[in-house]
């Protein structure tokens, strides 16, 4: 008789011969690098996009409970109203991640015999949060709104639409524009994560709707607080209907702890510091990263902050990696289920910390890296 745990080990085996094994790394961050091993690296693999200073806030009592049973800390009101205004929304409902915001909200406005249209590369989160609500799941193909729209004839109580602002492992935006007529003349609710647009893009960084003039035709935001606000924590901001729907049925909002005081104060105040500032840096340390790309010979298909370098096999993409740190250089490879199998690569994201400096040698490494590995 096998022991009963062998799967475990079995599977494990598995991962690693697929050259998909993953492991953490001890490190810290500092400013824009990243500390490994004692060694220290420019670090291209931040979400924290705008590189807010780190406000000094006082560790106040934390409610340990949920928000609905140990009673709602006035703080979380103030946020929750700032970012309703950031959003143009009535309401606002904040979340201990964002992930639990798109489980939590997608499963308390979609049910049965509803239809969900959802982007071929929306991520992990959208997708679970999809099947949690036992509706009629219709991918469609990336950005591919003729397809869209063939599959959004299909009859249904309710229709919805579900895309990312900006993709994470692309760093393509959502073609919002078309998908807005799409929705009216179906009737259908759009449902947008914003998670990596919010607070980088768009007029004072209200996020992708907003850059594309179309934040009235959105019904639902769902984004994060831990990205271009370098916070913690996720949140929805919708009509006040639904934020009491949500208040009322979101099961990861219902049954979890809320987040503790100290995280709100500092989400309020990274919001309401000068994030402008960082912004304009961050967007011309964009503009200079992707036109050193073009330079060096690399056919990268992103016009926002997130930069894929497509390598292909997963093995190759591990190699590619390995290379960059020896190097100085902190970027990941990603590799399945993330992204789809001979579909590795390393995810760059820039931010307003790296110096011209930093991005020339970055440049320079890479340009290396591509020679070494015949990429074309």
């Amino acid at each position: 008789m096998k022991p009963k745990l062998e799967y475990i080990n079995s599977q494990l085996k598995n991962i690693r011969k697929n050259n998909l094994y993953r492991k953490m790394y001890d490190s810290k961050i500092t400013g824009p690098y990243i500390t490994i091993n004692s060694k220290t690296l420019i670090n291209l693999c931040s979400n924290d996009y705008l590189g807010i200073t780190q406000p000094k806030i006082s560790n106040k009592q934390n409610q340990s409970s949920s928000r609905l049973v140990a009673g709602n800390d006035n703080s979380f009101r103030i946020l929750e109203e700032k970012l309703a205004k950031h959003k143009s929304q009535e309401r606002s409902l904040i979340f201990p991640t964002g992930y639990m915001a798109n489980l939590g909200v997608i499963s308390s406005l979609i049910g049965k015999n509803d239809l969900v249209l959802s982007d071929k590369l929306n991520h992990a989160s959208l997708i679970e949060a999809c099947k949690l609500c036992n509706a009629k799941l219709s991918i469609f193909k990336h950005n591919n709104m003729s397809d869209l729209i063939h599959k959004i004839k299909t009859k249904a109580r309710r229709k919805f639409i579900i895309t990312e602002g900006i993709f994470s492992m692309d760093g393509d935006f959502s073609n919002l524009n078309t998908i807005s007529e799409i929705s009216e003349k179906n009737n259908a609710i759009i449902i947008l994560d914003d998670a990596h647009g919010d607070f980088v893009v768009g007029n004072d960084g209200k996020g992708t709707a907003n850059y594309f003039g179309v934040s009235k035709k959105i019904d639902v935001y769902i984004s994060s607080l831990s990205k271009g606000l370098g916070s913690f924590g996720g949140y929805v901001s919708s009509r006040k209907s639904i934020i009491e729907l949500c208040i009322n049925k979101s099961k990861s909002f219902i049954y979890t702890s809320a987040l503790p005081r100290l995280l709100i104060d500092d989400a309020t105040k990274r919001f309401e510091s000068n994030r402008e500032k960082n912004r304009k840096k961050l967007w011309k340390n964009v503009k200079k990263f992707s036109a050193g790309l073009k330079k060096i010979g690399f056919n990268v298909n992103s016009n926002s902050h997130i930069f894929p370098i497509i390598i292909g096999k997963e093995k190759a993409a591990i190699e590619f990696g390995e290379y960059l740190f020896k190097n100085g250089i902190f970027a990941q490879p990603i590799r399945y289920p993330t992204v789809s199998r001979n579909h590795a690569r390393i995810r760059i994201s820039i931010t307003a910390r790296l110096t011209d400096d930093h991005i020339t040698k970055s440049l320079s490494v890479l340009e290396s890296a591509k020679r070494k590995f015949h990429l074309i």
